[in-house]
């Protein structure tokens, strides 16, 4: 039979579910060959990956076998869970993604916030910060929220804080937020806990999203997304563009950076990168170097110190489990 073309907008570990040009749905499986490219990835097709696919008989079901992967325009991608020299490919063809982060139960770790940057940095994928959970935050929290805010909008990160739950006590609007979504394929992702599903279902009404408590012992979430998804927005009220997509992602605890070398990383650092040309030195790792900018800079507190410290866990960190956060 003919090629169809399609994107890929599920994924549940074995099928992949197609949709094409004319809304048709076909659950795909993958090519065996697709694995022996070298292709050094635990998911050769991702969610957003445009694909060509032969459909084959299985009685009144629409199957099909993903045979070619159109070129991607972009990708974010990270160390596989528990195969160190392998990727995951998050997701792909994306115009931003949106990194949701809490304050407070649970607590997002810089950290894990900087390498997130640092990786979509590294694939040229704008993002955009959501501070979830704004409601639960007390006076000196919101204090704490400003700093970030100062400190993220600052090298280029635009800020929003939301209240899924509670909309009257966010900073921002869920139909503002949809608003800024409009248009644009978007990669949800961040920590199990922060809120993702709940957000999707307030931004998607009638999406029903499965939603889960946060441990009270641990103050950590609990996974409720098990596989990538696609999910369409309904059009904003507030203007006349099409309508955008959310590709929602199982919440991850760490982010490991994948095939980059030491001497990249400050250039997925804004601020580091942009400072770095006044170093003596042009292959200054910004450690101990005489005449290093970046270390006048951090003393003079032109840049964060937990920015800094990010930078170096990634020159550091040889091990997955470094990165994970302890939970």
């Amino acid at each position: 039979m003919q090629a169809i073309q399609g994107i890929v907008i599920k994924n549940t570990g074995s099928w992949y579910v197609v949709r094409t040009d004319d809304n048709q749905l076909f659950q795909c499986k993958v090519k065996g060959n697709f694995r022996l490219k070298g292709i050094r990835s635990t998911n050769p097709v991702a969610v957003g990956d445009k694909v060509r696919f032969t459909p084959t008989e299985s009685g009144d079901e629409q199957v099909g076998m993903i045979t070619e992967i159109l070129d991607r325009r972009n990708y974010i991608i990270r160390k596989a869970s528990n195969l160190s020299k392998q990727s995951h490919i998050i997701a792909a063809n994306i115009d931003q993604a949106a990194l949701v982060v809490t304050l407070r139960h649970p607590e997002t770790s810089t950290t894990f916030i900087d390498r997130f940057l640092a990786g979509a940095e590294a694939y040229r994928v704008p993002v955009i910060i959501i501070f979830n959970k704004v409601d639960l935050l007390n006076e000196e929290d919101l204090h704490l929220l400003q700093l970030f805010f100062r400190l993220y909008e600052s090298i280029g990160y635009p800020c929003y804080g939301v209240s899924a739950l509670n909309e009257k006590q966010g900073m921002c609007s869920i139909d503002s937020l949809r608003h800024i979504l409009q248009g644009k394929t978007t990669l949800f992702s961040g920590n199990s806990g922060v809120g993702k599903s709940t957000l999707l279902n307030a931004l998607i009404p009638g999406l029903d999203v499965k939603t889960a408590e946060i441990s009270d012992s641990h103050d950590t979430g609990m996974h409720t997304t098990t596989f990538s998804e696609m999910f369409d927005l309904p059009i904003s009220n507030q203007c006349n563009s099409e309508a955008g997509h959310i590709i929602d992602t199982p919440g991850i605890k760490g982010f490991g950076t994948f095939d980059m070398e030491p001497e990249e990383v400050g250039h997925y650092f804004r601020e580091i990168f942009q400072t770095s040309k006044e170093c003596r030195f042009g292959n200054c790792t910004h450690t101990h170097e005489p005449g290093c900018a970046v270390l006048t800079a951090l003393q003079e507190h032109h840049i964060a110190q937990s920015r800094y410290n990010s930078y170096l866990s990634m020159l550091e960190d040889k091990d997955e489990d470094k990165y994970r956060s302890k939970l």
